[in-house]
Protein backbone atom coordinates (compact mmCIF):
# COMPACT_ATOMS: atom_id res chain seq x y z
CA UNK A 1 0.00 0.00 0.00
CA UNK A 2 1.18 3.52 -0.93
CA UNK A 3 1.54 5.88 1.86
CA UNK A 4 0.47 9.25 0.32
CA UNK A 5 2.35 12.64 1.47
CA UNK A 6 0.89 14.70 3.78
CA UNK A 7 1.85 17.89 5.63
CA UNK A 8 2.98 15.40 8.50
CA UNK A 9 5.78 14.16 5.69
CA UNK A 10 6.42 17.53 4.51
CA UNK A 11 7.80 18.20 8.09
CA UNK A 12 9.77 15.26 8.10
CA UNK A 13 11.00 15.84 4.68
CA UNK A 14 12.15 19.49 5.80
CA UNK A 15 13.93 18.06 8.97
CA UNK A 16 16.15 15.41 7.03
CA UNK A 17 17.06 18.08 4.77
CA UNK A 18 18.49 20.35 7.19
CA UNK A 19 19.83 17.37 8.78
CA UNK A 20 17.78 17.67 12.28
CA UNK A 21 17.47 13.38 12.06
CA UNK A 22 19.77 10.44 10.39
CA UNK A 23 16.67 7.83 10.64
CA UNK A 24 13.50 8.28 11.43
CA UNK A 25 11.87 6.54 14.49
CA UNK A 26 8.07 6.52 15.28
CA UNK A 27 6.45 4.60 17.94
CA UNK A 28 2.37 3.89 18.77
CA UNK A 29 2.22 4.03 22.75
CA UNK A 30 -1.49 3.12 23.88
CA UNK A 31 -2.53 2.73 27.39
CA UNK A 32 -3.54 -1.33 27.95
CA UNK A 33 -6.66 -0.07 29.42
CA UNK A 34 -9.06 -1.41 27.22
CA UNK A 35 -9.03 -2.93 23.16
CA UNK A 36 -7.95 -1.03 20.22
CA UNK A 37 -10.63 0.40 17.65
CA UNK A 38 -10.72 2.01 14.64
CA UNK A 39 -9.61 5.11 15.75
CA UNK A 40 -6.31 3.61 16.66
CA UNK A 41 -5.94 2.27 13.58
CA UNK A 42 -5.42 5.74 11.88
CA UNK A 43 -2.57 6.62 14.83
CA UNK A 44 -0.92 2.79 13.45
CA UNK A 45 -1.40 3.23 10.25
CA UNK A 46 0.11 6.74 10.00
CA UNK A 47 3.20 5.65 12.22
CA UNK A 48 3.74 2.22 10.72
CA UNK A 49 3.48 3.81 7.48
CA UNK A 50 6.11 6.65 7.66
CA UNK A 51 8.61 4.10 9.71
CA UNK A 52 8.32 2.14 6.18
CA UNK A 53 8.32 4.91 4.25
CA UNK A 54 11.52 6.38 5.02
CA UNK A 55 13.44 3.29 6.05
CA UNK A 56 13.18 4.31 9.52
CA UNK A 57 12.12 2.09 12.94
CA UNK A 58 8.57 1.68 14.60
CA UNK A 59 7.78 0.94 17.79
CA UNK A 60 4.72 -0.79 20.42
CA UNK A 61 5.02 1.19 23.71
CA UNK A 62 2.29 0.59 26.14
CA UNK A 63 1.70 3.55 28.23
CA UNK A 64 0.99 1.82 31.51
CA UNK A 65 1.53 4.23 34.01
CA UNK A 66 -1.76 4.19 35.62
CA UNK A 67 -1.73 0.82 37.15
CA UNK A 68 -5.11 1.50 38.56
CA UNK A 69 -7.10 0.31 35.32
CA UNK A 70 -4.47 -1.43 32.87
CA UNK A 71 -4.80 -5.16 32.83
CA UNK A 72 -2.16 -8.21 31.03
CA UNK A 73 -5.40 -8.51 28.86
CA UNK A 74 -5.18 -5.40 27.05
CA UNK A 75 -1.46 -5.57 27.00
CA UNK A 76 -2.20 -9.23 24.82
CA UNK A 77 -5.34 -7.93 22.65
CA UNK A 78 -3.22 -4.85 21.40
CA UNK A 79 -0.02 -7.36 20.93
CA UNK A 80 -2.83 -9.11 18.78
CA UNK A 81 -4.68 -6.44 16.64
CA UNK A 82 -1.21 -5.09 15.80
CA UNK A 83 0.61 -8.17 14.55
CA UNK A 84 -2.91 -8.60 12.85
CA UNK A 85 -3.32 -5.29 11.12
CA UNK A 86 0.06 -4.80 9.80
CA UNK A 87 1.42 -8.11 9.48
CA UNK A 88 4.44 -8.23 11.33
CA UNK A 89 6.08 -6.89 14.35
CA UNK A 90 7.33 -3.49 14.86
CA UNK A 91 10.58 -2.82 13.78
CA UNK A 92 11.92 -1.08 16.30
CA UNK A 93 10.66 -3.30 19.49
CA UNK A 94 7.87 -3.91 22.00
CA UNK A 95 8.10 -1.87 25.19
CA UNK A 96 6.31 -0.57 28.10
CA UNK A 97 6.17 2.80 29.76
CA UNK A 98 7.03 0.57 32.97
CA UNK A 99 10.25 0.30 31.41
CA UNK A 100 11.58 3.81 32.46
CA UNK A 101 10.10 4.64 36.03
CA UNK A 102 13.47 4.97 37.16
CA UNK A 103 14.70 7.23 34.37
CA UNK A 104 11.48 8.95 34.69
CA UNK A 105 12.25 9.02 38.79
CA UNK A 106 15.75 10.56 37.71
CA UNK A 107 14.35 13.55 35.53
CA UNK A 108 11.91 14.16 38.53
CA UNK A 109 14.71 14.46 41.17
CA UNK A 110 16.72 16.42 38.76
CA UNK A 111 13.97 19.10 38.18
CA UNK A 112 13.46 19.52 41.90
CA UNK A 113 17.66 20.30 41.87
CA UNK A 114 16.91 22.55 39.38
CA UNK A 115 14.52 24.63 41.21
CA UNK A 116 11.64 23.29 38.49
CA UNK A 117 9.41 21.26 40.42
CA UNK A 118 7.91 20.99 44.16
CA UNK A 119 5.63 18.94 45.98
CA UNK A 120 2.56 20.35 46.52
CA UNK A 121 -0.10 19.17 49.16
CA UNK A 122 -3.07 20.83 47.71
CA UNK A 123 -6.17 18.63 47.23
CA UNK A 124 -7.21 17.85 43.53
CA UNK A 125 -9.94 20.17 44.60
CA UNK A 126 -8.11 22.77 45.22
CA UNK A 127 -5.45 22.86 42.74
CA UNK A 128 -8.31 23.34 40.37
CA UNK A 129 -9.32 26.65 42.54
CA UNK A 130 -5.63 27.36 42.31
CA UNK A 131 -5.07 26.52 38.62
CA UNK A 132 -7.50 29.62 37.52
CA UNK A 133 -9.40 30.11 34.29
CA UNK A 134 -9.05 30.78 30.32
CA UNK A 135 -9.72 34.43 31.08
CA UNK A 136 -8.06 34.59 34.43
CA UNK A 137 -4.50 33.42 35.30
CA UNK A 138 -3.78 30.94 38.43
CA UNK A 139 -2.24 31.40 41.93
CA UNK A 140 0.80 29.91 43.12
CA UNK A 141 0.83 26.86 45.55
CA UNK A 142 1.40 28.07 49.23
CA UNK A 143 3.58 24.90 48.52
CA UNK A 144 5.67 26.36 45.88
CA UNK A 145 8.54 27.59 47.38
CA UNK A 146 9.76 24.85 49.55
CA UNK A 147 13.49 24.44 49.21
CA UNK A 148 15.12 21.95 47.11
CA UNK A 149 16.39 20.23 50.25
CA UNK A 150 12.79 19.77 51.41
CA UNK A 151 11.19 18.84 48.52
CA UNK A 152 13.87 16.57 47.82
CA UNK A 153 13.33 14.97 50.76
CA UNK A 154 9.34 14.85 50.67
CA UNK A 155 9.66 13.17 46.91
CA UNK A 156 12.03 10.35 48.38
CA UNK A 157 9.20 9.60 51.17
CA UNK A 158 6.68 10.04 48.68
CA UNK A 159 8.38 6.63 47.25
CA UNK A 160 8.84 5.18 50.42
CA UNK A 161 5.53 4.54 51.11
CA UNK A 162 5.48 7.59 53.66
CA UNK A 163 1.45 8.94 52.50
CA UNK A 164 -1.85 8.03 51.36
CA UNK A 165 -2.91 8.39 47.65
CA UNK A 166 -3.73 12.01 46.83
CA UNK A 167 -1.88 13.68 50.44
CA UNK A 168 0.77 14.56 47.80
CA UNK A 169 1.56 15.28 44.29
CA UNK A 170 5.27 16.54 42.36
CA UNK A 171 4.50 19.84 40.16
CA UNK A 172 6.70 21.00 37.55
CA UNK A 173 7.66 24.80 38.29
CA UNK A 174 6.54 26.69 35.18
CA UNK A 175 4.23 29.49 35.19
CA UNK A 176 0.63 30.06 36.99
CA UNK A 177 -0.33 32.70 34.42
CA UNK A 178 0.29 30.83 31.40
CA UNK A 179 -2.28 31.15 28.90
CA UNK A 180 -1.87 27.71 28.36
CA UNK A 181 -3.04 25.99 30.87
CA UNK A 182 -1.02 22.93 30.52
CA UNK A 183 1.52 25.01 31.54
CA UNK A 184 0.31 26.15 34.76
CA UNK A 185 2.42 24.07 37.12
CA UNK A 186 1.38 20.42 36.37
CA UNK A 187 1.03 17.73 38.35
CA UNK A 188 3.94 15.13 37.11
CA UNK A 189 4.11 12.70 39.82
CA UNK A 190 1.19 11.07 41.97
CA UNK A 191 0.73 8.73 44.68
CA UNK A 192 -1.24 5.53 43.63
CA UNK A 193 -0.86 2.25 45.92
CA UNK A 194 -1.88 -0.29 43.21
CA UNK A 195 -1.23 -3.78 41.78
CA UNK A 196 0.90 -3.18 38.48
CA UNK A 197 0.65 -5.40 35.60
CA UNK A 198 4.21 -6.20 35.36
CA UNK A 199 6.28 -4.47 38.16
CA UNK A 200 3.59 -5.08 41.29
CA UNK A 201 4.03 -3.16 44.27
CA UNK A 202 7.57 -1.95 43.32
CA UNK A 203 6.33 1.49 43.02
CA UNK A 204 3.77 3.48 44.56
CA UNK A 205 4.66 6.69 42.75
CA UNK A 206 3.56 6.89 39.26
CA UNK A 207 4.43 9.71 36.85
CA UNK A 208 1.36 11.32 34.73
CA UNK A 209 1.42 10.80 30.80
CA UNK A 210 2.22 14.44 30.29
CA UNK A 211 5.95 13.97 31.77
CA UNK A 212 6.36 10.17 30.77
CA UNK A 213 5.65 10.40 27.51
CA UNK A 214 8.43 12.55 26.25
CA UNK A 215 11.10 10.87 28.35
CA UNK A 216 9.91 7.47 27.13
CA UNK A 217 10.36 8.81 23.49
CA UNK A 218 13.77 10.24 24.19
CA UNK A 219 15.05 7.13 25.81
CA UNK A 220 13.58 4.93 22.79
CA UNK A 221 15.26 7.30 19.96
CA UNK A 222 11.94 8.63 19.04
CA UNK A 223 12.64 10.89 16.04
CA UNK A 224 8.92 11.93 15.37
CA UNK A 225 6.68 11.67 18.14
CA UNK A 226 3.36 11.50 16.18
CA UNK A 227 -0.36 11.86 17.62
CA UNK A 228 -3.59 12.85 18.12
CA UNK A 229 -5.06 16.14 17.34
CA UNK A 230 -6.34 16.85 21.24
CA UNK A 231 -2.80 16.68 22.47
CA UNK A 232 -2.00 19.72 20.58
CA UNK A 233 -2.00 22.11 23.58
CA UNK A 234 0.10 19.64 25.53
CA UNK A 235 3.11 20.13 23.04
CA UNK A 236 4.65 22.98 24.66
CA UNK A 237 4.79 21.17 28.06
CA UNK A 238 6.30 18.00 26.22
CA UNK A 239 8.86 20.51 24.68
CA UNK A 240 9.27 21.78 28.50
CA UNK A 241 10.12 18.14 29.58
CA UNK A 242 12.31 17.41 27.40
CA UNK A 243 14.16 20.30 27.64
CA UNK A 244 14.56 20.85 30.91
CA UNK A 245 15.25 17.13 31.52
CA UNK A 246 17.89 17.52 28.52
CA UNK A 247 21.16 16.18 30.60
CA UNK A 248 19.30 12.97 31.66
CA UNK A 249 18.13 11.95 28.20
CA UNK A 250 20.08 10.50 24.88
CA UNK A 251 17.80 12.53 22.54
CA UNK A 252 15.48 15.43 21.68
CA UNK A 253 12.11 14.01 20.16
CA UNK A 254 9.59 16.28 18.59
CA UNK A 255 6.32 15.84 18.69
CA UNK A 256 3.37 17.07 15.98
CA UNK A 257 -0.29 16.39 15.67
CA UNK A 258 -2.94 15.07 13.12
CA UNK A 259 -6.87 14.81 13.32
CA UNK A 260 -8.57 11.79 15.15
CA UNK A 261 -10.44 9.61 13.11
CA UNK A 262 -14.12 10.23 13.77
CA UNK A 263 -17.19 7.93 12.32
CA UNK A 264 -20.78 7.93 11.84
CA UNK A 265 -22.75 6.13 14.12
CA UNK A 266 -19.62 5.11 16.19
CA UNK A 267 -18.30 5.94 19.19
CA UNK A 268 -14.50 5.91 20.23
CA UNK A 269 -14.11 7.02 23.55
CA UNK A 270 -12.66 3.50 25.51
CA UNK A 271 -14.82 4.91 28.80
CA UNK A 272 -18.15 4.33 26.49
CA UNK A 273 -16.67 1.59 24.87
CA UNK A 274 -16.21 -0.22 28.50
CA UNK A 275 -19.43 0.50 29.84
CA UNK A 276 -21.20 -0.90 26.95
CA UNK A 277 -18.92 -3.94 27.43
CA UNK A 278 -19.96 -4.23 31.34
CA UNK A 279 -23.53 -3.14 31.03
CA UNK A 280 -23.99 -5.91 28.64
CA UNK A 281 -25.33 -3.63 26.08
CA UNK A 282 -23.39 -5.39 24.00
CA UNK A 283 -21.69 -9.64 23.93
CA UNK A 284 -18.17 -8.06 24.35
CA UNK A 285 -14.97 -6.56 23.56
CA UNK A 286 -15.46 -8.33 20.25
CA UNK A 287 -18.90 -8.07 19.44
CA UNK A 288 -19.30 -7.43 15.57
CA UNK A 289 -21.01 -4.43 16.31
CA UNK A 290 -18.22 -2.56 18.31
CA UNK A 291 -15.03 -0.50 16.16
CA UNK A 292 -12.77 -2.40 17.98
CA UNK A 293 -10.00 -3.93 15.87
CA UNK A 294 -10.99 -7.42 17.20
CA UNK A 295 -14.63 -6.50 16.34
CA UNK A 296 -14.08 -5.93 13.22
CA UNK A 297 -11.99 -9.02 12.44
CA UNK A 298 -14.94 -11.32 14.06
CA UNK A 299 -17.46 -9.44 11.88
CA UNK A 300 -14.65 -10.68 8.91
CA UNK A 301 -12.85 -7.22 8.02
CA UNK A 302 -9.56 -7.35 6.16
CA UNK A 303 -6.56 -5.22 7.69
CA UNK A 304 -6.29 -4.07 4.05
CA UNK A 305 -9.66 -2.93 3.83
CA UNK A 306 -9.01 -1.58 7.29
CA UNK A 307 -5.89 0.36 5.98
CA UNK A 308 -7.38 1.17 3.09
CA UNK A 309 -10.18 3.07 4.96
CA UNK A 310 -7.95 4.90 6.57
CA UNK A 311 -5.80 6.49 4.12
CA UNK A 312 -8.72 7.15 1.80
CA UNK A 313 -10.11 9.29 4.65
CA UNK A 314 -6.81 11.22 4.27
CA UNK A 315 -4.40 12.38 7.04
CA UNK A 316 -5.20 16.41 8.07
CA UNK A 317 -5.17 18.62 11.11
CA UNK A 318 -8.84 19.74 10.75
CA UNK A 319 -11.55 17.28 12.23
CA UNK A 320 -14.01 15.73 10.14
CA UNK A 321 -16.65 13.07 10.44
CA UNK A 322 -16.14 10.28 7.93
CA UNK A 323 -19.15 8.40 7.01
CA UNK A 324 -19.11 4.77 7.88
CA UNK A 325 -20.27 3.44 4.97
CA UNK A 326 -16.77 4.09 3.39
CA UNK A 327 -15.76 1.27 5.71
CA UNK A 328 -18.26 -0.69 4.20
CA UNK A 329 -17.53 0.45 0.65
CA UNK A 330 -13.91 -0.58 0.99
CA UNK A 331 -14.43 -4.26 2.17
CA UNK A 332 -16.76 -4.72 -0.24
CA UNK A 333 -15.00 -3.79 -2.94
CA UNK A 334 -12.12 -6.02 -1.78
CA UNK A 335 -14.16 -8.84 -1.35
CA UNK A 336 -16.50 -8.67 -4.73
CA UNK A 337 -12.58 -9.58 -6.29
CA UNK A 338 -11.36 -12.10 -4.13
CA UNK A 339 -14.23 -13.82 -1.63
CA UNK A 340 -15.33 -17.77 -2.37
CA UNK A 341 -18.76 -17.66 -3.76
CA UNK A 342 -21.57 -20.58 -1.82
CA UNK A 343 -25.21 -20.85 -1.70
CA UNK A 344 -26.79 -20.29 1.35
CA UNK A 345 -30.46 -20.01 1.82
CA UNK A 346 -31.41 -17.49 4.20
CA UNK A 347 -35.40 -17.49 4.43
CA UNK A 348 -36.24 -21.63 3.25
CA UNK A 349 -39.07 -22.57 1.41
CA UNK A 350 -39.36 -26.31 -0.12
CA UNK A 351 -39.25 -26.54 -3.66
CA UNK A 352 -39.19 -30.21 -5.43
CA UNK A 353 -38.53 -31.22 -9.06
CA UNK A 354 -41.40 -33.77 -9.73
CA UNK A 355 -39.71 -34.97 -12.68
CA UNK A 356 -36.68 -35.63 -10.86
CA UNK A 357 -35.46 -38.86 -9.30
CA UNK A 358 -35.80 -39.16 -5.98
CA UNK A 359 -32.63 -41.40 -5.29
CA UNK A 360 -30.58 -39.48 -7.29
CA UNK A 361 -27.75 -36.94 -6.97
CA UNK A 362 -25.53 -35.32 -9.47
CA UNK A 363 -23.14 -32.81 -8.88
CA UNK A 364 -22.43 -29.47 -10.74
CA UNK A 365 -19.45 -27.73 -11.24
CA UNK A 366 -19.73 -23.87 -9.97
CA UNK A 367 -17.13 -21.53 -10.14
CA UNK A 368 -15.81 -20.20 -7.04
CA UNK A 369 -15.40 -16.72 -8.04
CA UNK A 370 -16.28 -15.89 -11.50
CA UNK A 371 -13.52 -12.84 -11.30
CA UNK A 372 -11.23 -15.09 -10.89
CA UNK A 373 -10.12 -18.16 -12.82
CA UNK A 374 -7.46 -19.24 -10.49
CA UNK A 375 -10.03 -20.07 -7.73
CA UNK A 376 -11.30 -23.10 -9.31
CA UNK A 377 -14.51 -24.69 -9.09
CA UNK A 378 -16.62 -26.75 -6.39
CA UNK A 379 -19.00 -29.64 -6.98
CA UNK A 380 -22.38 -29.17 -5.79
CA UNK A 381 -25.04 -31.65 -4.80
CA UNK A 382 -27.98 -31.77 -6.76
CA UNK A 383 -31.38 -33.69 -5.23
CA UNK A 384 -35.18 -33.88 -6.02
CA UNK A 385 -36.04 -31.86 -2.76
CA UNK A 386 -34.16 -28.23 -2.92
CA UNK A 387 -34.41 -25.35 -0.66
CA UNK A 388 -34.70 -21.52 -2.55
CA UNK A 389 -35.34 -18.43 -0.67
CA UNK A 390 -38.83 -17.64 0.28
CA UNK A 391 -38.14 -13.89 -1.48
CA UNK A 392 -37.61 -15.68 -4.93
CA UNK A 393 -41.19 -17.25 -4.86
CA UNK A 394 -44.30 -14.54 -5.45
CA UNK A 395 -47.92 -16.38 -6.12
CA UNK A 396 -49.05 -13.14 -6.76
CA UNK A 397 -45.37 -11.32 -8.20
CA UNK A 398 -45.42 -7.36 -8.29
CA UNK A 399 -44.57 -5.83 -11.82
CA UNK A 400 -41.05 -7.03 -13.17
CA UNK A 401 -40.77 -9.99 -10.88
CA UNK A 402 -37.68 -12.10 -12.33
CA UNK A 403 -37.79 -14.76 -10.06
CA UNK A 404 -40.23 -17.93 -9.49
CA UNK A 405 -44.53 -17.81 -9.66
CA UNK A 406 -46.91 -20.05 -10.79
CA UNK A 407 -46.61 -20.90 -14.41
CA UNK A 408 -43.37 -19.34 -14.49
CA UNK A 409 -39.81 -20.54 -15.33
CA UNK A 410 -36.25 -19.61 -13.50
CA UNK A 411 -32.85 -21.28 -13.68
CA UNK A 412 -31.47 -22.91 -10.51
CA UNK A 413 -28.17 -21.36 -10.48
CA UNK A 414 -25.37 -23.45 -12.41
CA UNK A 415 -28.04 -26.34 -12.75
CA UNK A 416 -31.48 -26.62 -14.46
CA UNK A 417 -34.23 -24.68 -15.96
CA UNK A 418 -37.70 -25.36 -13.79
CA UNK A 419 -41.11 -24.18 -14.07
CA UNK A 420 -43.42 -23.75 -10.95
CA UNK A 421 -46.67 -26.39 -11.92
CA UNK A 422 -47.98 -26.18 -8.46
CA UNK A 423 -48.04 -24.83 -4.82
CA UNK A 424 -48.78 -26.40 -1.59
CA UNK A 425 -50.01 -23.89 1.30
CA UNK A 426 -51.43 -24.56 5.05
CA UNK A 427 -54.76 -23.38 6.39
CA UNK A 428 -52.95 -20.09 6.85
CA UNK A 429 -52.18 -19.09 3.66
CA UNK A 430 -48.14 -19.85 3.62
CA UNK A 431 -46.21 -21.46 1.36
CA UNK A 432 -45.00 -25.10 2.36
CA UNK A 433 -43.86 -26.26 -1.00
CA UNK A 434 -43.29 -25.19 -4.22
CA UNK A 435 -43.47 -27.98 -7.08
CA UNK A 436 -41.52 -27.77 -10.64
CA UNK A 437 -40.98 -29.98 -13.48
CA UNK A 438 -37.12 -29.27 -14.80
CA UNK A 439 -36.35 -29.41 -18.10
CA UNK A 440 -33.22 -31.80 -18.10
CA UNK A 441 -31.75 -30.61 -21.51
CA UNK A 442 -30.92 -27.52 -20.07
CA UNK A 443 -27.95 -28.45 -16.81
CA UNK A 444 -24.96 -26.91 -16.29
CA UNK A 445 -22.24 -26.84 -19.33
CA UNK A 446 -25.87 -28.17 -21.64
CA UNK A 447 -27.99 -25.37 -22.29
CA UNK A 448 -30.77 -26.51 -24.94
CA UNK A 449 -30.66 -24.39 -27.91
CA UNK A 450 -32.88 -21.18 -27.84
CA UNK A 451 -33.59 -22.14 -23.78
CA UNK A 452 -33.09 -18.57 -21.93
CA UNK A 453 -34.93 -17.09 -18.91
CA UNK A 454 -34.48 -13.88 -17.25
CA UNK A 455 -34.78 -15.03 -14.04
CA UNK A 456 -31.71 -16.80 -12.20
CA UNK A 457 -31.84 -17.84 -8.38
CA UNK A 458 -29.82 -19.79 -5.95
CA UNK A 459 -30.90 -23.24 -3.95
CA UNK A 460 -29.30 -26.02 -1.51
CA UNK A 461 -29.76 -29.14 -1.64
CA UNK A 462 -32.34 -30.08 0.99
CA UNK A 463 -30.30 -33.62 1.57
CA UNK A 464 -27.31 -32.20 2.13
CA UNK A 465 -27.83 -29.01 3.12
CA UNK A 466 -26.05 -28.04 6.74
CA UNK A 467 -28.27 -25.88 9.21
CA UNK A 468 -26.64 -22.28 10.34
CA UNK A 469 -27.87 -19.30 11.84
CA UNK A 470 -26.63 -16.44 10.63
CA UNK A 471 -26.45 -13.09 12.43
CA UNK A 472 -26.96 -9.35 10.03
CA UNK A 473 -25.53 -6.34 12.05
CA UNK A 474 -26.29 -2.90 11.52
CA UNK A 475 -24.94 0.37 12.92
CA UNK A 476 -24.69 0.21 16.90
CA UNK A 477 -26.21 3.92 17.00
CA UNK A 478 -28.77 5.72 15.25
CA UNK A 479 -27.22 8.94 15.66
CA UNK A 480 -24.97 9.91 12.93
CA UNK A 481 -22.70 11.93 14.62
CA UNK A 482 -22.36 10.54 18.48
CA UNK A 483 -20.32 13.97 19.59
CA UNK A 484 -23.32 15.45 19.31
CA UNK A 485 -25.91 14.44 21.61
CA UNK A 486 -28.97 16.39 22.13
CA UNK A 487 -28.85 18.06 25.49
CA UNK A 488 -30.51 15.92 28.77
CA UNK A 489 -29.51 12.60 26.37
CA UNK A 490 -26.70 10.49 26.70
CA UNK A 491 -25.53 8.19 24.04
CA UNK A 492 -27.00 4.86 25.58
CA UNK A 493 -29.88 6.54 24.89
CA UNK A 494 -29.10 6.18 21.00
CA UNK A 495 -28.51 2.20 20.87
CA UNK A 496 -30.07 0.75 17.50
CA UNK A 497 -32.48 -1.78 19.49
CA UNK A 498 -32.41 -2.98 15.46
CA UNK A 499 -28.00 -3.26 15.60
CA UNK A 500 -28.49 -6.85 15.15
CA UNK A 501 -31.01 -9.52 13.84
CA UNK A 502 -30.47 -13.69 13.81
CA UNK A 503 -31.91 -15.81 11.53
CA UNK A 504 -32.05 -19.03 12.02
CA UNK A 505 -32.79 -22.54 10.23
CA UNK A 506 -30.63 -21.56 7.39
CA UNK A 507 -29.73 -23.82 4.71
CA UNK A 508 -25.94 -23.79 3.27
CA UNK A 509 -24.62 -25.59 0.62
CA UNK A 510 -22.21 -28.70 1.98
CA UNK A 511 -19.02 -27.29 0.86
CA UNK A 512 -19.25 -24.47 3.04
CA UNK A 513 -17.97 -26.86 6.04
CA UNK A 514 -14.47 -26.87 3.90
CA UNK A 515 -13.98 -23.44 3.76
CA UNK A 516 -11.14 -22.93 6.44
CA UNK A 517 -12.32 -20.60 9.38
CA UNK A 518 -12.15 -16.92 8.94
CA UNK A 519 -12.42 -17.23 5.37
CA UNK A 520 -14.58 -14.38 3.58
CA UNK A 521 -17.39 -15.83 1.18
CA UNK A 522 -19.97 -14.17 -0.38
CA UNK A 523 -23.03 -16.05 -0.01
CA UNK A 524 -24.78 -15.42 -3.51
CA UNK A 525 -27.38 -12.65 -3.74
CA UNK A 526 -27.54 -11.89 -0.12
CA UNK A 527 -23.98 -10.76 0.96
CA UNK A 528 -20.55 -11.50 1.89
CA UNK A 529 -20.34 -13.26 5.73
CA UNK A 530 -17.64 -15.04 7.67
CA UNK A 531 -17.71 -18.08 10.20
CA UNK A 532 -18.11 -17.01 13.54
CA UNK A 533 -15.26 -17.33 15.74
CA UNK A 534 -17.09 -18.24 18.86
CA UNK A 535 -19.76 -19.79 17.36
CA UNK A 536 -23.10 -20.47 19.29
CA UNK A 537 -24.10 -21.46 22.38
CA UNK A 538 -25.64 -25.07 21.57
CA UNK A 539 -22.80 -25.37 19.07
CA UNK A 540 -24.97 -24.63 15.82
CA UNK A 541 -23.03 -23.41 12.60
CA UNK A 542 -22.69 -19.00 13.20
CA UNK A 543 -21.90 -16.86 10.55
CA UNK A 544 -21.74 -13.09 10.80
CA UNK A 545 -22.45 -11.19 7.87
CA UNK A 546 -19.66 -8.88 6.85
CA UNK A 547 -21.69 -6.28 4.90
CA UNK A 548 -24.37 -6.30 2.51
CA UNK A 549 -24.00 -7.36 -1.60
CA UNK A 550 -24.76 -3.66 -2.66
CA UNK A 551 -24.47 -0.21 -1.78
CA UNK A 552 -25.49 3.11 -3.28
CA UNK A 553 -22.45 4.48 -1.87
CA UNK A 554 -19.97 6.15 -4.05
CA UNK A 555 -16.37 6.69 -1.62
CA UNK A 556 -15.76 10.05 -3.62
CA UNK A 557 -18.66 12.12 -1.58
CA UNK A 558 -16.83 11.25 1.53
CA UNK A 559 -13.31 13.13 0.46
Amino acid sequence: MEFASNFLTEIIDEDIKEGLTERIHTRFPPEPNGYLHIGSAKAIYINWMIAQKYDGLFNLRFDDTNPVREDDEYVQSIRQDIAWLTGSQPSGGIFYGSDYFDKCYECAVHLIKEGKAYVCDLSQEQMREYRGTLTEPGKNSPYRDRSVEENLQLFEDMKNDKYADGSKVLRAKIDMASPNMNMRDPAIYRIVHANHHRIGNKWCIYPLYDFAHPIQDAMEGITHSMCSIEFENHRPLYEWVVDNCAPCLPAHPKQREFARLNVTHTVMSKRYLRELVETGKVEGWDDPRMPTLCGLRRRGYTPSSILEFVSRAGIAKTDSLVDIKLLEYCIRDELNNTALRRMAVTEPIKLVITNYPEDKTEYFEIANNPKDETAGTRKVPFTRELWIEQSDFAVVPPPKFRRLKPDGEVRLMGAYIVKCNEVIQDENGNIVEVRCTADLETGNGNPADGRKVRGNIHWVSAKYALDADLYLYDNLFTLENTSDIPEGKTYLDFINPDSLKKLTGCKLEPSIADVPAGKQMQFVRMGYYISDSKGTEDGRLRFNRIVSLKDSFKPDAAK
